[in-house]
């Protein structure tokens, strides 16, 4: 159980900069030192945000996850990139995101560039967080082995989505005990595509894989996992119901469960009491696929509704998703603004 109740949290992910985005199409233009300062612009400006808006938990907002060299798939080697998208034309959506063959073995002999992304976060956060009142808590995100399966080809060695999986789940265990290695206290080990398929595929078996994932940290940090149903160009991609994986997913070996709320209108919102028993609920009750920004009232109401299912020392709030796909001047608001919301509930409660 977390020590702060309420917490205020996000997933991982935080809107590029508009600056940023135009140099990622011009990056031939910059030169390796340029890359880097760019890099370490856009994390001081990912960590500015977040502790304006106050949160209890930040990241480094995956400023730096550039495909020029820092895409997970870069790491990978015995893969060979997809060059084009297989749909360039018509609505934004999943199948616009090509597949990569795989050629060899797949191995990641630097890692997966996230213990890295953690210490840069760890070492520009210094600073503005020795001004600060009160605790607040670096996080990290990985994607699971299952997620970053899904856009690699099998082949005759690797011949369907659950051997690719398990080639890779030793990579991604060994970027998660480099983490805590290094000092990190707190991961979300992202594995959003298994409660895309939960609906098809047997949980059980995910949970399985999970679990075998995060064994070698588990009780050494605080591990959370995040369940959505998509969020590519703001679009879902699962059934969006959490049914198909309850109780399975009750037995995955984490802290803390992170649950999309917001843009289901809070459909399922009973299944935090018996969550609650076993788990810390991580909440999501900012919509990030919305431009409708949730007003500080709207925010408290909200926790309250979660409070009568759910104590508060289990409960923490976030954004549905990561807020890559949120426009940042729409993302910096829905902040401000759950902060404000969650701080009001505390006070009422006299917690925190």
């Amino acid at each position: 159980m977390k020590e702060q109740p309420l917490r205020t949290t996000v997933i991982g992910s935080y809107p590029f900069p508009g600056w940023l985005e135009f140099a990622c199409q011009h990056l031939e233009r910059f030169g390796e030192a340029d890359r880097a300062e760019l890099q370490e612009d856009a994390v001081i400006t990912a960590i500015h945000d977040q502790l304006v808006a106050g949160l209890d938990v930040i990241t480094d907002g995956e400023q730096t996850r550039l495909d020029f060299n820092l895409s997970f798939y870069g790491f990978l080697d015995g893969i060979e990139l997809e060059a084009a998208q297989p749909r360039r034309f018509g609505p934004p959506a999943h199948d616009q995101r090509g597949k990569h063959k795989i050629i060899g073995a797949l191995t990641a002999p630097r890692g997966l560039g996230v213990v890295e992304e953690w210490q840069r976060l760890a070492r520009l956060a210094q600073a503005p967080l020795a001004t600060r009142t009160g605790a607040v808590a670096l996080k990290a995100s990985v994607p699971g082995p299952y997620t970053l399966s899904g856009r690699l080809l099998p082949n005759a060695d690797y011949r369907d989505r659950y051997a690719v999986t398990e080639a890779l789940l030793p990579i991604v265990r060994a970027e998660l005990e480099a983490l805590v290695a290094v000092g990190c206290r707190e991961i979300t080990v992202d594995e959003p595509s298994m409660s895309c398929y939960a609906h098809r595929e047997d949980p059980h078996r995910f949970v399985d894989i999970f679990n075998r994932t995060v064994a070698p940290v588990a009780g050494k940090c605080r591990l959370s996992t995040h369940l959505c149903f998509g969020n590519y160009k703001g679009r879902a991609v699962g059934l969006r119901r959490y049914a198909p994986m309850f109780p399975a997913f009750f037995d995955l070996n984490v802290d803390e469960l992170h649950l999309e709320m917001a843009s289901r209108e809070f459909a399922e919102l009973d299944v935090l009491q018996p969550l609650a028993e076993v788990k810390d609920v991580a909440v999501g009750i900012i919509d990030v696929k919305s431009y409708y920004i949730e007003t500080v009232d709207e925010v408290a109401a909200r926790v309250r509704r979660c409070l009568q299912y759910a104590p508060a020392e289990r409960l923490s709030f976030a954004p549905d998703c990561g807020l890559s796909q949120t426009a940042r001047w729409a993302a910096r608001q829905k902040l401000q603004n759950l902060v404000a919301g969650v701080t009001r509930v505390r006070a009422e409660l006299q917690v925190g």
